[in-house]
């Protein structure tokens, strides 16, 4: 916003009158305050006046300082089939043992190539869109987008821009342990391009990765701070993950995001003119780019000018964006329908085949663990990061019918092991059946084994293998509960320790812990803590 002052002397007169830019016409500000001021006045009394116009216009910073951001994302997840999208060549890029190993004629874009879609990509993207709440078309149509650039073989990429597979849904999402619900306008198939790297000046193409398939997600602009972004970005991708439909691993590129941000006044219903920061590969970065691209946006405003629509990309290392490409040298993608390619045609048996293949969302999962088994939110958040870790809790507790201790011991004792293993990867590659873990639970629940030594049973079982009862027998590990054999125990440890006894009963309570601690020396921790306390408050009356 800006403001002219103009001053006519005359006669003693002082004619003053304020201009406003199109962002205050119609505003209340415009019409109650700064319509058309005139008065006349001494030339003394101007400074005066002055000050009366100053505060009008700090009024009016204060309320275009009042922003809402929008915000709306495109997400590119590959999706998890054995073979590319059109070709039988493996969708195996981080595996591959070296540069264009995985490729065909189809893939490379050979003359006379013609593509065979890939039945498994449609199951999974129709599945994948079931996840997200999404109607299933029953009839979706393949186009291409044409564009010359050296890591797309064909010239032309196919995607979906006319009839997606699947359309409109919607994700449910925790934010701030509130439930929110955040749509999607639709999900389109496409297959990736291939990978440039740029080496002594030189330019490198691997197109293993051309030709994997990716599905598209485009919501709705209807994310207004990065913290709904980031929180739906990684339910999306514990959802996908949940069924088996993308493993969506930012840090591998089987997750890419595409932000696209606008700010306008609170209260003003259209949008503002936006622009897509293309590729941010992590859930951090994201909310780097929506902080600095917001602020970046405001300040233009600020200033009195408008915001260009454009795509940029994004300088992590400097945490800067940079312009790509401005509206108007957007490309014409000239997009077309795929002519090698049939419609795709969903038939009510395989639509049905599909939803009874559906796992439990993990939002419903995370809500059960909050609620019926009272767990944290970090707990009830680390469990449902992957299917296999939340079924492997469910498991266990439905054996033991402790969700406190069942959880403890994965969240603390397991996955310690497994962040330090260079063997053990997730908790489907362990060395024994969770039948020992229940056996190891359910001890420590009769106090028949400490809780200190149970560890140490755990430790030897995720190492070596076995049975618990074997490991506890061979160390001699399991806790004695014999009243009269313990009893013995603190008879000998108070008799050797008469000094810290005189000190206690003199007031001294806080030694307490350490008759507790010689005791349970004294039984080579084999004793039950529990019964010592008792014992021991007995004898220190």
């Amino acid at each position: 916003m800006f403001i002219k002052i103009k001053k006519k002397y005359g006669k003693n007169n002082i004619f003053l009158y304020i201009l406003i830019n199109e962002h205050l016409k119609n505003s209340d500000l415009e019409k109650n305050y700064l319509k058309n001021l005139h008065f006349y006045s001494y030339e003394g009394v101007f400074q005066m006046f002055l000050k009366l116009i100053f505060l009008i216009y700090k009024k009016s910073i204060n309320f275009m300082n009042k922003y809402e951001v929008v915000i709306g994302l495109e997400i590119h997840m590959r999706i998890k089939s054995k073979t590319k999208m059109f070709c039988s060549c493996k969708n195996a890029v981080e595996l591959a043992s070296e540069s264009n190993i995985n490729v065909c004629e189809v893939c490379m874009g050979f003359p006379g190539m013609l593509p065979s879609l890939n039945k498994e990509v449609i199951k999974l993207g129709v599945i994948g869109g079931m996840m997200m709440g999404c109607e299933v078309n029953k009839i979706s149509r393949f186009d291409r987008k044409s564009y010359f650039y050296p890591d797309l073989p064909n010239s032309f990429q196919t995607t979906q821009l006319y009839e997606p597979i699947v359309g409109k849904g919607n994700v449910k999402v925790l934010v701030n342990g509130e439930e929110r619900d955040f749509a999607i306008h639709h999900m389109h198939l496409e297959n990736d391009a291939g990978k440039l790297s740029h080496v002594g000046g030189k330019t490198l193409i691997d197109y293993n990765r051309a030709g994997s398939p990716l599905m598209e997600i485009v919501t709705d602009p209807v994310f207004h701070n990065k913290e709904e972004v980031m929180e739906f970005l990684k339910e999306l991708q514990k959802m996908m993950r949940a069924a088996g439909v993308s493993d969506a691993d930012m840090e591998k590129g089987q997750m890419r995001c595409d932000v696209n941000i606008s700010v306008r006044p609170e209260g003003v219903t259209t949008l503002g003119s936006r622009t897509e920061t293309k590729n941010v590969n992590s859930f951090s970065a994201v909310g780097r780019v929506i902080d600095a691209e917001s602020k970046r946006q405001i300040k233009i405003i600020e200033k009195g000018g408008e915001v260009d629509q454009e795509t940029r990309g994004w300088d992590d290392e400097k945490g800067v964006g940079v312009t790509q490409r401005s509206k108007e040298d957007a490309m014409d993608y000239r997009y077309f329908p795929e002519p090698d390619l049939l419609p795709v045609t969903l038939e009510d048996d395989f639509i049905q085949d599909c939803r009874n293949s559906l796992p439990t969302l993990p939002i419903t999962k995370r809500i059960k663990y909050l609620k019926e088994y009272g767990l944290s939110q970090d707990d009830a958040r680390i469990l449902t990061e992957h299917k296999s870790l939340s079924d492997y809790f469910d498991v266990l507790v439905k054996q033991t019918g402790d969700s406190k201790k069942s959880c403890s011991y994965i969240t603390t004792v397991l996955l310690a092991l497994i962040n330090e293993s260079d063997e053990i990867n997730n908790i489907s590659e362990l060395k024994f059946d969770i039948s020992e873990l229940v056996r190891v639970i359910n001890l420590v629940n009769k106090s028949e084994l400490s809780s200190t030594n149970s560890k140490k049973v755990i430790e030897e079982l995720f190492n070596n293998g076995g049975m618990a009862d074997t490991i506890i027998d061979e160390n001699n590990l399991r806790q004695k509960n014999d009243l009269g054999a313990l009893e013995e125990i603190v008879v000998q440890v108070l008799e050797q320790n008469q000094k810290q006894v005189d000190d206690y009963k003199s007031g001294n309570t806080n030694i307490f812990g350490f008759f507790v601690g010689q005791c349970m020396k004294a039984s080579k921790g084999q004793g039950n803590p529990k019964i010592f306390n008792e014992l021991l408050k007995k004898k220190l009356k």
